[in-house]
């Protein structure tokens, strides 16, 4: 037990201050998120600037990229917050069907295996299929999240459990903690949404 946790601590010695600033910034970002506060935007893009270069300079091109396409969605969710303020109407949960989870399913698939077949192609990448996988399940998510659809926790769940592993992997521990905070997140916020949803149905 003590060389793990000396592991551990020789690996928090060696993070980067890039990978601080990345972790920090995204903690903090999705506790106002949760509060609903209107500074969770600028510290969102901060976060994701600075996991854009990390994942850039690691080979996780994919990630890279998600980190340009969350930047964007960072600055619309920042610009809607202002225009229409935070108490704008909000729309009704909606909870998909087993077919519309089919085809999610589907498409989750598809993009992956285009994305790791790019990857492999194209990069020099040594972990096109999980790093491509994870972008698609991230990209799909995101957009399910954004029409309010439950089942969104349920892919952020699992991306966020498989993305542990893979930034441990990298060397990324403290990016793999965060995640694991991710989970727990993901993980309430479906309860959550689910509770939610009942209540209005």
């Amino acid at each position: 037990m003590a060389d793990i946790f000396q592991t551990l601590a020789e690996q928090f010695q060696q993070t980067t201050a890039l990978e601080w600033l990345g972790t920090v910034t995204g903690f903090l970002c999705v506790y106002l998120a949760a509060r609903q506060h209107i500074l969770n935007w600028p510290i969102s893009i901060i976060s994701v600037a600075a996991y854009a270069i990390l994942f850039y300079q690691s080979k996780l091109y994919g990630n890279a990229i998600l980190q340009v396409y969350f930047f964007g969605t960072a600055i619309y969710g920042w610009y809607y917050w202002v225009k229409r303020g935070q108490d704008a109407d909000k729309k009704p949960i909606v909870s998909f069907s087993a077919a519309e989870l089919l085809v999610t399913a589907a498409v989750v698939a598809a993009l992956s295996g285009i994305m790791g077949w790019f990857l492999g192609t194209y990069t020099d990448t040594d972990v096109p299929y999980i790093d491509g996988f994870c972008t698609a399940m991230s990209f799909v998510g995101q957009f399910l999240m954004t029409r309010k659809v439950l089942q969104n926790w349920v892919l952020w769940i699992i991306v966020d459990i498989c993305y542990i592993p893979l930034y441990i992997y990298k060397g990324f521990w403290l990016t793999a903690l965060l995640y694991g905070a991710f989970t727990v997140i993901a993980i309430m916020g479906y309860v959550d949404w689910k509770r939610t949803w009942k209540k209005a149905n």
